[in-house]
């Protein structure tokens, strides 16, 4: 008599952390697990791309699609909301393991609602810090989960101190960057005319709010774009993720000369991928800056504290949005500079190491009860 193929289930909530899990979760559905997509926030949201359709076209998974916010409602209530639409959907599928990502409020319901109910949860990439609210969620995510798969030994050692068992801690890389290290499979001229992007030479911004600095995060996003402005060159602008703040970005984005940014809601994956790799400089405060860009050799300007302390590469040159004088200098000396490849984040194998702990027989039989490890 034969086993029913174990039943992962993937988090998602955004299209950053879809970019990190499709590739763990197209591993696992590869090799005979029978993988599920448990869609909500950002994805449902059509301001914001409505991104839930960049899930839909992984084959042969389930799909499940739960709108878990409004416009605007506040982390609490969508902390909520999802909490209650995870829980019976738990209650229905029975998982026999939930990966989740990272440190947004969506992850973090799903941990409660595991962690209440003796699910098995893996939590990939924690360990990391930024110095915002998202780490204090990336935190409570680590220890709610009973699996951590983190992107690097620094980030281990963070778990471990963490109280977190060694054995329960595995570093398998960035997930992302296993798409990174592939071809794409289109061009950069086709990326250009899918999405009506006119310019040859050109940055890539994403700025998004952080959300213990709503009260100036207008104001930073005005001295940036001012200073980009400044510099006479040619930006393609993704916008921002729904955090509270958000409005006061999108205040200064519907503002910009469209002569000199294109603005776009959400890219597909690989499309963005190879956009990057023919960029000439990747500018914001977007993870990618500090994972994506250093692994392709492109110079980044970071701005902010949104990403502190994430990376010290030397492609990466870190600013607050008021120091104009720094932009510029990062202009004229990085612009369209290429750095040897940054392997900090791991080296393109990341699918391949999670693959390698499911079909570990110890893995599935660890009991579920946790111990703080001193």
């Amino acid at each position: 008599m034969s086993v029913a193929p174990k039943h992962i289930v993937f988090v998602t909530g955004t299209r950053a952390d879809f970019g990190k899990l499709e590739p763990l979760a197209v591993a696992a559905r590869d090799a005979g697990y029978r993988v599920s997509f448990f869609v909500t926030g950002m994805h449902m949201m059509e301001r914001y791309g409505l991104t839930k359709i960049e899930v839909e076209r992984v084959t042969g998974v389930g799909i499940t699609e739960f709108p878990n916010q409004s416009e605007g409602d506040p982390q609490d209530l969508i902390l909520a909301n999802t909490i209650l639409g995870f829980s019976n959907y738990c209650k229905k599928e029975e998982p026999d393991l939930v990966v989740v990502h990272g440190d947004r409020v969506e992850a973090l319901a799903c941990c409660l609602v595991c962690a209440s109910n003796y699910l098995r949860c893996a939590h990939v990439e924690g360990g990391e810090v930024s110095g915002t609210i998202d780490e204090l969620y990336r935190h409570c995510n680590t220890k709610l989960s009973a699996t951590h798969f983190v992107s690097s030994d620094i980030a281990k050692r963070r778990v471990m101190a963490m109280g977190e068992a060694e054995d329960t801690i595995y570093t398998i890389g960035s997930p992302e960057l296993d798409a990174h290290a592939a071809p794409t499979g289109v061009t950069i001229d086709h990326v250009k005319d899918y999405y009506d992007i006119p310019f040859d030479d050109y940055g890539i911004v994403t700025f998004h709010s952080v959300t213990s600095e709503t009260d100036t995060i207008g104001q930073q996003t005005r001295d940036l774009f001012n200073a980009l402005q400044a510099s006479g060159k040619n930006f393609v602008v993704i916008l921002p993720n729904n955090d509270p703040g958000s409005a006061d970005i999108f205040a200064v984005l519907d503002a910009l000369p469209t002569h000199q940014f294109r603005k776009i809601p959400s890219m597909r994956f690989l499309y963005f991928s190879e956009l990057l790799r023919n960029a000439a400089a990747l500018i914001g405060n977007s993870s990618a800056g500090v994972r994506e860009a250093p692994f392709l050799g492109l110079p980044s300007l970071d701005i902010g504290t949104r990403q502190n302390n994430r990376s010290h590469a030397p492609s990466i040159t870190h600013v607050d949005a008021s120091e104009a004088d720094t932009i510029a200098e990062f202009f004229a000396s990085s612009w369209g500079k290429r750095f040897e490849t940054d392997d900090g984040f791991g080296g393109g194998d990341t699918a391949q190491r999670f693959l390698d702990v499911l079909d570990d027989a110890d893995f599935w039989s660890r009991p579920m009860q946790k111990s703080f490890v001193d």
